[in-house]
């Protein structure tokens, strides 16, 4: 049975390379190509392929957005990530999000058509690097939840406010929120603002 493959990255040379791929093997079709997540759900919506090779990093939504559309659209494509990043903030919210498989581009050929058939299927496939973290992360024990204060203080952090004008939201000192930013970063394993913004949007516990 043929596959078919919408090819989903913003980058031509990428695209070109994968489609050129999967066109010499007989066992595969590639339907159409999505240079952005908002592109990639539009067209896997019109083409309905078996499979979506998905980048995360793109133009507007992001991989990320698109496959957890594809999923509320209750659109039956598999997808399988296809990127350069293995960090648990690029990972575990893809996988969250429905995507059946997570695979870096710098898998061997043979290993990406074993993965491609294996996400038609609808079976799991992890690269081995992938695999690691996810079992790292299960193994580790459970972090410490943040304070409702805490929670505060970093959602007006990542809305732009800076100290002081947390404090003054707040109602509290600024050497309070620097307390309370202090704490936040050892619960997250984090050393910075940025870090901690970005670690508690990839855990689920800031708003959009």
């Amino acid at each position: 049975m043929t596959i078919t493959l919408l090819i989903a990255d913003d980058h031509p040379i990428v695209r070109d390379g994968l489609r050129g791929i999967f066109t010499a093997d007989q066992g595969f079709e590639v339907l159409g190509e999505a240079s952005s997540g908002d592109e990639a759900v539009a067209l896997t919506e019109k083409l309905r392929p078996d499979v979506v090779l998905m980048d995360l990093r793109m133009p507007g939504s992001g991989g990320v957005a698109a496959i957890a559309t594809l999923a509320k659209l209750g659109n039956p494509a598999r997808i399988l990530v296809l990127t350069t990043y293995d960090t648990d903030t690029d990972v575990i919210p893809a996988i969250e999000a429905g995507a059946t498989g997570y695979l870096l581009k710098d898998a061997p050929r043979e290993e990406l058509f074993r993965a491609v058939r294996a996400t038609a299927r609808g079976e799991a496939v992890l690269s081995p690097a992938v695999a690691d973290l996810i079992l790292g992360r299960m193994r580790a024990p459970t972090p410490e939840p943040l304070s409702k204060r805490e929670l505060e203080v970093l959602t007006l952090i990542s809305r732009g406010s800076t100290n002081k004008e947390a404090a003054k939201l707040l109602f509290i000192s600024e050497a309070t929120v620097k307390t309370h930013l202090v704490h936040a970063y050892a619960k997250l394993g984090v050393k910075d603002r940025a870090a901690a913004v970005a670690t508690a949007f990839a855990r689920g516990l800031l708003g959009g």
